[in-house]
């Protein structure tokens, strides 16, 4: 395995339990049927893991789980997807972190969530010099370990000869950015989305707000924009890469997809927008159904899949 396959996912995990077809929640104590209830594996972390593995990535999953049903449910999914879970910590003070999304009948997905163990991560839990072969380190959730924190985990694959990449996953506001703020001179590639960019920056250009985040130390932004695609902004410029034309299930996981594909085209070393294009076609495979392991695919087929798609 070469090193440029090998990458850490670093922070948020969750266990997604969706519940598809809900038409209201019944009133007091009263039940009511719907199509169907399923679980994946999710989170910053851990959904751009499974998605990374099924491209072709040695995939390591490092962060916090609790010492229950769900977290052991959470280490199997992974486990199941190939990848490494040796590195998750268990904590019995605190339970697994966990959602559930009732599906409603016209897409809309409101969720539940308890942060639970993320909320307990800290630095101290993470050992990159610890993975064989290490070449790409994902940070999802840097809010979790402060930017003071994060920066020095960031710093600390730079100096294993590592790429770096972030994906903040609460909404966006100047207090966050600012609470995270340390870590972006070490972030090469930055991956947030349009309304976090916007509320990041208070800019009303999404152009002018990735800019923005450039000036503060990023070393590529690659904004996902929802049904419009990417746009990929760094020193040589501002690129737009449009989405692919699917019927779209559910869009729960997209944006983890698209960073799963956006960075295994750069450890194949592709330029950002052509690695924007491969996060793009990848999101398109998890749109198509429920959660980020939806379907059947692996590199060859997303590439297939891209070559004869229809873009926006």
């Amino acid at each position: 395995m070469s090193p440029s396959r090998t990458v850490a996912v670093v922070g948020v995990h969750v266990l997604d339990t969706h519940v598809l077809g809900v038409e209201q929640i019944p009133a007091g104590s009263d039940g009511a049927l719907v199509d169907a209830i399923r679980m994946s594996p999710a989170g910053t972390a851990g959904g751009t893991g499974i998605v990374l593995s099924r491209l072709g990535a040695q995939v390591h999953s490092i962060g916090a789980v609790g010492v229950d049903p769900i977290g052991d449910t959470l280490l199997a999914l992974l486990a199941r997807e190939g990848v490494d879970t040796s590195r998750l910590v268990r904590r019995p003070e605190v339970q697994t972190s966990a959602s559930v999304l009732p599906v409603r009948p016209n897409g809309d997905r409101p969720a539940w969530h308890c942060i639970g163990a993320n909320g307990a991560f800290t630095a101290d839990d993470v050992d990159l010099a610890s993975v064989p072969g290490l070449g790409q380190v994902h940070l999802g959730g840097p809010e979790f370990l402060g930017g003071p924190a994060a920066a020095e985990l960031l710093a600390a694959a730079h100096d294993l000869g590592c790429t770096t990449s972030v994906d903040v996953l609460a909404p966006g506001d100047p207090d966050l950015l600012a609470w995270i703020a340390d870590c972006l001179p070490h972030t090469d590639f930055l991956l947030p989305n349009d309304e976090q960019v916007l509320g990041f920056t208070g800019q009303k250009s999404l152009a002018d707000g990735a800019h923005r985040l450039l000036e503060a130390g990023a070393g590529c932004v690659a904004v996902t924009q929802g049904a419009r695609g990417a746009l990929v902004v760094d020193a040589g410029g501002a690129t737009e890469v449009p989405a692919y034309v699917v019927d779209v299930v559910d869009t729960t996981g997209c944006g983890d997809a698209f960073s799963a594909g956006f960075l295994r085209g750069i450890s194949l070393g592709m330029g950002a927008p052509e690695a924007a294009e491969l996060g793009c076609a990848t999101a398109a495979q998890v749109a198509q159904g429920v959660g980020t392991d939806h379907g059947s695919y692996d590199l060859a087929s997303v590439q297939a899949f891209a070559a004869r798609a229809a873009r926006r």
